[in-house]
């Protein structure tokens, strides 16, 4: 009987260490997987004399999560996408570039659809508030540079659908 015992407890300690040892030593590379570009939307841009700037399509973040997240974990964004981030509320806003690989420059567009401010060229990975410095509900996220390149100023405008 109490051989049995001593038997029972050594495959017990064999088995166990086999689990351990699996475990630890298991190099096993989960690979990442990019989000994909969603075309939730086609946003259009204006001059203020309503002149068509450019369309591009959009991806839309309207939940929290969605705006949490934003572009981060994302390598590339085409130069006809961008997300537009729809807040709730118009309001000062906020962002920075912490896990986002890509340039960008940020649109802020307040409730009228109207361009309000810019924050042109953000780096990757910077974690530096960007602000909207005036009252905004919408922010445009595009590659850094486009801005500058369609001529985007203050008082154009959007449309979206």
């Amino acid at each position: 009987m109490r051989l049995h015992k001593y038997f029972l407890l050594l495959l017990i300690c064999f088995f166990t260490c086999i689990a351990c040892k699996n475990s630890s030593n298991d190099n096993t590379v989960i690979p990442y997987e990019e989000p994909p570009f969603k075309k939730e939307g086609t946003l259009t841009l204006f001059k203020a004399d309503g002149q068509e700037i450019r369309s591009i399509d959009i991806e839309i973040a309207d939940t929290d999560y969605d705006r949490e997240i934003g572009l981060m974990n994302r390598n590339m964004l085409a130069t006809n996408q961008g997300m537009l981030f729809v807040q709730d509320i118009q309001d000062i806003q906020t962002f920075h570039m912490k896990n986002t690989r890509i340039p960008l420059d940020l649109v802020y567009i307040d409730r009228d659809s109207k361009i309000v401010s810019f924050s042109e060229d953000a780096k990757p990975m910077d974690e530096t508030i960007l602000s909207s410095q005036v009252p905004a509900q919408y922010v445009l996220e595009i590659n850094a540079g486009l801005a500058q390149e369609w001529l985007l100023e203050v008082g154009d405008y959007i449309s979206w659908e």
